[in-house]
């Protein structure tokens, strides 16, 4: 029974895995009354990227090059990442820091993929959850031409 509610309380509690079996015993709640099972709270949950303290503007926004991370929280097996523009690789287990999540993908856009939303959804155990994400525009790669031009420091003294 403790290794159950231990596995549990990890599964739900994410980062807090550690402080959630001591909670349970001793207040004498269980699993079920923790705040992520609460009624009304999602059983579930899909995402592109955390946002950091640096920058909160990171949830479900593509950036272009940089590392992007799909991350879900579900239960049961084969847990599956799909997206019409995104390919998925490197399934890690969580539970990760600054979500509350407990899997996760690395994610590359696919060539010649164009500004706009798109779907990005996590199936595992029969269940289903989606989300929208948006990939901005593509950066000017090439300076245009006639472009002002610093020196080329011959004239620094």
């Amino acid at each position: 029974m403790r290794k159950t509610m231990v596995f549990v309380a990890a599964a739900v509690i994410g980062a807090t895995a550690l402080a959630g079996p001591a909670m349970a015993q001793s207040t004498g709640t269980t699993p079920s009354a923790t705040p992520s099972s609460t009624p009304g709270a999602p059983a579930g949950m899909v995402q592109l990227n955390v946002n950091t303290a640096i920058n909160s503007t990171l949830v479900d926004k593509y950036v272009r090059d940089a590392p992007n991370v799909a991350l879900a929280k579900c239960e049961g097996a084969s847990p599956k990442f799909t997206s019409p523009v995104l390919t998925f690789s490197n399934y890690t287990p969580g539970p990760f820091m600054g979500a509350d999540a407990n899997i996760s993908a690395d994610v590359e856009l696919k060539p010649g993929t164009a500004a706009g939303t798109y779907p990005l959804t996590v199936t595992c155990g029969g269940q289903t959850y989606s989300t929208q994400f948006t990939v901005p525009a593509s950066q000017v790669a090439k300076v245009p031409s006639g472009a002002a031009k610093a020196g080329d420091g011959s004239m620094a003294g």
